[in-house]
């Protein structure tokens, strides 16, 4: 009898974890679903209004670029005791300006500010997890190298760094019911590190991919080192 009790209290419990998922999965598809609407027309209005009264892209001219980026990162931690640590989904925000400076060698220097939410997952027992959020203001420092396969398109792999400025988060442990700032507790405000992946170009609407590698260490504690990393793909358009 004791054998069924503990089995059905199980069963309550897998259950009960199921639905916590369905609900988050609901509720990351819904807000997915705003972004992607937003994104969608903010690109069509902006790219429309680039196509008719702007000028065409040419990776062999010297040219002035600004635009927007809209896009989704997803963060972790690496360093001492990270092992337990998974993935955060985040938002990115953020405007743009570049030059192609050029006409020789198809090569563009990028910078921008970024509003980006980072963070991880710390899973501590099967049901107790504690949810590590950082926001920061980013700034990085783009070189690109241009490629251009067809008319008004454009490949674009990218490599430099980016300095970031925490400006908010929270520690939430839902199972203790605490949550703490992260920055006042746990991590240093400032990041620095690498990014590399690539970018493409068709008639003024820009799509990157790529990786980005912490090398300061984020930690308050002196004995351990951890970095902040993360896959991101970001959307947006370029005006000239």
């Amino acid at each position: 009898m004791h054998q069924y009790c503990n089995i059905t209290i199980i069963m309550i419990k897998f259950f009960q974890n199921i639905e916590q998922c369905l609900q988050q999965l609901v509720t990351m598809i819904s807000c997915t679903k705003k972004y992607l609407t937003i994104i969608l027309l903010l690109c069509c209005s902006l790219a429309s209004h680039a196509q008719y009264g702007g000028e065409e892209m040419s990776i062999n001219e010297s040219t002035l670029y600004y635009g927007l980026r809209l896009g989704v990162d997803f963060a972790n931690f690496s360093g001492d005791g990270t092992g337990n640590y998974g993935k955060r989904t985040g938002m990115t925000l953020g405007g743009i300006v570049g030059m192609r400076f050029s006409e020789d060698v198809p090569i563009c220097a990028e910078t921008g500010l970024y509003y980006t939410q980072r963070g991880g997952i710390r899973k501590i027992k099967a049901d107790h997890k504690e949810r590590t959020s950082l926001i920061y203001l980013e700034l990085p420092v783009l070189i690109k190298y241009g490629f251009q396969p067809a008319d008004n398109l454009s490949i674009l792999p990218l490599l430099g760094p980016y300095f970031s400025l925490g400006i908010g988060g929270k520690i939430l442990d839902k199972t203790e019911e605490t949550s703490i700032s992260s920055f006042k507790e746990r991590y240093n405000r400032f990041d620095m590190g690498f990014k590399v992946g690539c970018g493409a170009e068709y008639n003024h609407i820009y799509l990157e991919l790529g990786y980005q590698f912490g090398v300061a260490n984020i930690s308050k504690d002196e004995m351990n080192a951890i970095h902040g990393n993360a896959w991101f793909i970001n959307i947006g358009v370029n005006l000239y």
